[in-house]
This record gives structure tokens, sequence and C-alpha cells, in this order.
């Protein structure tokens, strides 16, 4: 059984950084990608980043790119995000996913609970 926890989510003034971790426990880590994202009250859940199973390669939405940075250590089956410069907008909660190397939400299989981030102005 897979089961994916994050972590890391909290109260934060705009401009400031937090960073986000998720644990995977099972098989599926092994899985091609690994990927965050994240639904704001009222929105629909939107893709944020997504990181090959090698670490080479990750993917941005156009809005987090240049301020959110990805990172997997498969030794230890966990994902960061790292999140920098935040903004008001980027209030929400934010969801680890473990699937293939895209950027939909039906292209990821196992989703963890998900953790609040708030970003006050």
């Amino acid at each position: 059984q897979v089961q994916l926890v994050e972590s890391g989510g909290g109260l934060v003034q705009a401009g400031g950084s937090l960073r986000l971790s998720c644990v995977a426990s099972g098989r599926a880590f092994n899985m091609p990608a690994m990927g965050w994202f994240r639904q704001a009250p009222g929105k629909e859940r939107e893709f944020v980043a997504t990181i090959i199973r090698s670490g080479d390669s990750a993917r941005y939405a156009d809005t987090v790119s240049g301020r959110f940075t990805i990172s997997r250590d498969n030794a230890k089956n966990t994902v960061a995000l790292q999140m920098n410069s935040l903004k008001p907008e980027d209030t929400a909660v934010y969801y680890c996913a473990l699937g293939s190397w895209g950027m939909t939400r039906r292209e990821y299989n196992y989703w963890g609970q998900g953790t609040q981030v708030t970003v006050s102005s």
C-alpha cells in the first residue's frame, strides 16, 4: 500500500519562505515522477511542480517558476518543495503525488492528504 505524508505547511508573511516535505512508503516511489499540486478555496487543484525519479529534470508551473524548487532524495523516499518569495496567492492546500511525468491530475495515481500553506499580506 502506498502512503504519502506531507509536512511543513504553516503561516508565513508575504516574501517569506517555507519548505514542504513529503515522505512516501511503498514500492510506488519507483514510479516515474513525483509532483506537487495545490488547491485554493473555491478553485480546482492545480499543478505546481514535478520531478523525475532520477532527480535530473523538473517542471514548474509558470506561476511558481523561479521562486519554488522541487527536489527529491530517493534514499529517504522523500520529495521537497522549497518555496521562496511567497505571495498571498500561493495560499492553498499543497498535495504531493506519485505518478507519471506530467502536469495534470489524471497522470498521478497516489496522493497525500495535503498540508495548508497560508501567506499573509
